[in-house]
């Protein structure tokens, strides 16, 4: 009998110290989160020069404007990257077509290669062309956040 009773207490040990460790344990995590919030809207402080001065700022309006910010940031990114790939793809058609138009006589596939990129270019300068049209972003579907008030349910 003694090994029952002592694997009984055992169990009770265990359920005793899950009892007291876990408000320990939530308060931590509580003050994690509250510290990261805290860290988000020192980062973010001109984003808060924008909002009303004397309103007090909920855990939810903080990380819906750093939600906002980062989308933003994402998107100067990516038209970066953009640019970059246009800039890039550019200098390599002018290369291309430097090459091909050194040959006085030109062959049926050089004349249809340059006349594929003088299309393209065409298309580029339009704006229609499928490469620069791959990473649109549109800006005028929703309304930022970090550019209105806070959202308040009352």
């Amino acid at each position: 009998m003694a090994p029952t009773i002592t694997a009984a207490s055992t169990q009770d040990q265990l359920v005793l110290s899950h009892k007291l460790r876990k408000p320990l344990v939530e308060k931590l995590r509580r003050e994690r989160i509250n510290s990261s919030i805290e860290q988000l809207k020192s980062l973010l402080g001109p984003e808060f020069l924008k909002q009303k001065p004397d309103s007090k700022l909920e855990k939810a309006d903080i990380l819906e404007m750093t939600v906002c910010v980062l989308t933003r940031l994402q998107q100067q990114n990516q038209k970066q990257h953009q640019a970059a790939a246009d800039q890039g793809f550019s200098r390599c058609v002018q290369e291309v077509e430097h090459f091909l138009s050194r040959d006085q006589e030109k062959t049926q596939s050089q004349r249809r290669l340059l006349n594929h990129f003088n299309k393209l270019q065409d298309l580029r300068e339009a704006d229609l062309c499928p490469l620069s049209s791959t990473v649109q972003t549109s800006t005028s579907k929703d309304k930022s956040p970090a550019s209105s008030a806070p959202w308040r349910p009352w």
